[in-house]
């Protein structure tokens, strides 16, 4: 795979490199640039590469500056320390958008995510796509609650939040009961309206409905005051406060 890094920040290209290497050895870095106008010349230039991994911030602009100047389209992937570019990447090609420092997992996730994408950006026949119905999906409405000899049934829309605590897994309702799951976050992730229910870390998947109050903690990070309340209350990760806010304002599915 041919891709072109655009970073002007030398510790950061080098990580993504290295990261790069450790996923797909395969991969060729055809360029890297740390500007503007030197990826521009390039561009106007060259064919296309397969992926641009591109830092938002750059030594003479923005990573918008430069796709106002020039068509870049092949898949991108922004990185950056902040995420108040989110919207804005996502108006893009942009299949993903990385929080500085880049973690290993998330690249990976990303590059995993491109790979379903190439039917699309490799021009795939999209008349046979538009001719396809596509399904509705369905999500879970309720849950069959085991505890002891007793059996009942939960709908989903009275789930507060989910949690995981010790490798099991609990719902807690709006009334502030509290029930043993029979699946685990990832795959009550997969189960669940993301318009409705949103993963905000590694412990919790949250309904909208449960967040009482939003607090700054630090940098992109938030700090969510939940009902039923918890004992700390839980923070967003920094790998998902991008897709959190995007998720607030009904811009993700």
């Amino acid at each position: 795979m041919n891709v072109v890094l655009i970073e002007d920040e030398k510790p950061a290209a080098n990580r993504i490199i290295k990261l790069l290497k450790e996923i797909l050895p395969a991969t060729k870095i055809v360029a890297h640039h740390d500007s503007v106008q030197a990826s521009l010349k390039w561009f106007q230039k060259n064919a296309l590469p397969d992926l641009v991994l591109m830092d938002i911030q750059l030594a003479d602009g923005t990573a918008f500056d430069l796709l106002k100047l020039t068509n870049i389209d092949c898949p991108i992937i922004f990185t950056t320390a902040f995420d108040k570019y989110a919207i804005e990447a996502f108006k893009t090609t942009s299949i993903d958008y990385l929080l500085k420092p880049v973690k290993k997992e998330e690249l990976e996730k990303a590059l995993k995510k491109l790979e379903g994408f190439k039917q699309i950006f490799n021009g795939a026949d999209n008349t046979a796509i538009a001719k396809t119905t596509p399904q509705p999906v369905e999500y879970k409405k309720r849950f069959i609650i085991r505890f002891g000899e007793h059996i009942k049934t939960l709908p989903v829309e009275n789930i507060s939040y989910f949690t995981s605590e010790n490798k099991n897994t609990f719902a807690r309702t709006f009334d502030g009961m509290k029930y043993p799951m029979d699946h685990n976050l990832d795959t009550l992730e997969e189960m669940l309206n993301t318009q409705d229910f949103f993963r905000i870390n590694r412990q919790f998947l949250i309904n909208i409905k449960a967040i009482e109050e939003m607090k700054v903690y630090t940098k992109a990070r938030v700090i969510v005051k939940l009902n039923p309340p918890v004992k700390e209350a839980p923070i967003v990760s920094s790998e998902r406060a991008a897709d959190f806010k995007l998720w607030l304002a009904g811009d993700i599915s």
